[in-house]
């Protein structure tokens, strides 16, 4: 099939390269080579600029050069180098941001940890990585990992106010002023590993190049306009792809400044956003949401904020309708990716959200999406199969595993694992997770159809829609809803909220039972809903048992 026109594939020169072996991918012809010399270019194009805010903290992207370099040059003298892994176990602060450009101007592979993770995942991340440094919160050395479980770990040093953690450093005293030569590193090379969390067995290590992260950062750049004038707050963790990609790397693609949230809290979000002018931001749609329901949001002068990047699940049309009443300036825009493609794969030209809320965009320039069946062939446009992506932004493989690499990865293709469509537009729609989908006795129910329906509620904050188990029919429908505080559990409600859907939906598609909750529906670190753990909770309470008859 040909690759549809879109809005994005006219955007910046490219070329065919071979990079990753026999991969052959459009690449933008103009590009930073490293992280570092990101990093070095916008010190030297905005040195005097603010490059970062966290609380009282600024610096200057001078000053971030200088400090990587100093911290670099620690790690060096501690026996860091090229190719050796430093792990960061770090909240979202200043230090994050330091340690990753000093590990990428020796050369080293950043990995990136989440500081939810227990010991035991911890222990199993360190060891499977080989890291030779660990740079921690203090408030996190009880989780740490005897060092009998991270043998290669020779380095611990420590961030953060607290009594020193049994075999740490201070990392405040680690940075040296002498600097060391920027290490030389290959476009491929591995820049971090981001450990996805995986739904069977161990999580695996993506392996995200310099050459993936730079293509991420440019389209990022590009499509949403961003500049040396924009303002973003970081209010995802720093240590999860979006974070990581969007963000930081980004804004420093940019010449823009990031202002460093350590914990999403909305009314603190509005305040940040209306002192500091932001312009830029990206959040999952929950955030924008409980923004909305902050009692003060009117009192904030947000004229300045002009993109509203959102992923990780579907804005409801009601939050886009309700944001466009308040913020009429603000331009929504859909992204869709994953740690595998360096964050952005997809994303929603630009005045096009009202118009096309069903879809998470189009493929961004060096993006190749295509829809495939089950016996991996290529299906016209409009038909339902699984999403395959390929691009320099795609990641070369799984660190230490090459049985996931090659299930995984096919001809350069990512296997998403998403079910969905592309259209003769270009326009991508992403029905549903594989695993997520409900087979209603061979009906075939895509929870966000549902979970649409539910939004338009006015009692309902956030749902989410998972199979209970059914001996005959395999699978029935089942929500989970966060009621806003107005409203309370009840049976009553329970029924309106069926007869809702009922006036909405398909008789097969109405949840059949609903678990109605006034506390927030489990989310990772990263804002995404825990369908997993929803689906367990559901199958404990219901358990597929036929009834015996007499």
């Amino acid at each position: 099939m040909s690759r549809p026109d879109n809005f994005w594939h006219a955007q910046g020169a490219t070329r065919l390269e071979q990079v990753f072996g026999d991969r052959l991918e459009s690449c933008f012809a103009q590009r930073p080579l490293s992280l570092h010399q990101m990093l070095a270019t916008a010190a030297e194009q905005h040195g005097a600029r603010c490059a970062l805010v966290c609380g009282s903290e600024r610096l200057s992207f001078a000053q971030l050069l200088q400090a990587s370099a100093e911290l670099a040059a620690g790690m060096a003298h501690a026996g860091v180098q090229a190719g050796d892994r430093v792990a960061l176990l770090l909240g979202n602060r200043i230090e994050f941001v330091v340690t990753l450009f000093a590990a990428a101007r020796l050369g080293a592979i950043s990995v990136p940890l989440s500081v939810r993770e227990q010991a035991p995942g911890l222990a199993y991340m360190l060891e499977h990585c080989g890291a030779v440094l660990l740079v921690h919160e203090a408030e996190l050395a009880a989780v740490l990992p005897a060092p009998d479980a991270a043998p290669a770990l020779r380095e611990r040093w420590q961030v953060g106010q607290g009594p020193l953690a049994t075999g740490s450093r201070l990392y405040a005293e680690q940075s040296l002023a002498q600097h060391t030569a920027v290490a030389p590193v290959l476009e491929q090379d591995t820049a971090v590993i981001l450990y996805t969390s995986g739904t069977t067995g161990r999580p695996k290590g993506a392996m995200l190049s310099h050459l993936g992260i730079v293509h991420s950062s440019l389209h990022y750049t590009q499509a949403m306009g961003l500049g040396p004038e924009d303002t973003t707050v970081a209010a995802v963790p720093l240590s999860h792809v979006t974070g990581l990609v969007a963000m930081v790397t980004t804004f420093v693609h940019c010449g823009g400044k990031m202002v460093i949230m350590p914990a999403f809290k909305a009314a603190d979000y509005l305040a940040l956003a209306a002192a500091e002018r932001v312009t830029h931001s990206l959040m999952v749609p929950a955030m924008y949401k409980l923004c909305l329901m902050d009692a003060r949001f009117g009192e904030h002068d947000l004229r300045a904020w002009r993109v509203g990047g959102y992923g990780g699940a579907p804005m409801p049309v009601a939050t886009i309708v309700e944001l466009a009443g308040k913020l009429p300036d603000l331009a929504l825009m859909n992204c869709y990716g994953s740690t595998e493609t360096t964050s952005p794969a997809t994303l929603m030209p630009p005045g096009q959200t009202r118009a096309h809320n069903d879809t998470v965009g189009q493929p961004l320039h060096c993006v190749d999406m295509r829809v495939m069946d089950d016996d991996g062939r290529e299906l016209p446009p409009g038909t339902l199969g699984e999403l395959w992506i390929k691009g320099p932004n795609v990641v070369s493989g799984y660190w230490r595993n090459p049985e996931a690499t090659q299930a995984n990865i096919t001809g350069g293709y990512w296997r998403s694992g998403d079910l969905g469509t592309i259209d003769a537009q270009g326009y991508v729609r992403v029905m549903d997770r594989k695993k997520d989908m409900i087979n209603r006795g061979g009906l075939k129910i895509y929870t966000i159809e549902v979970e649409n329906a539910l939004y338009e509620h006015p009692a309902v904050a956030e749902c989410a829609v998972v199979a209970k188990p059914c001996p005959v029919l395999g699978e029935r429908v089942h929500a989970f809803v966060s009621l806003k505080p107005e409203h309370t559990p009840s049976d009553e409600l329970h029924e309106q909220l069926r007869s809702h859907c009922v006036s909405r939906l398909s008789d097969y598609k109405v949840p059949e039972s609903l678990s109605l909750r006034q506390t927030p529906l489990p989310r990772n670190a990263n804002g995404k809903l825990l369908k997993r753990e929803m689906r367990d909770e559901v199958a404990a309470a219901f358990p597929p048992v036929l009834e015996k008859r007499p």
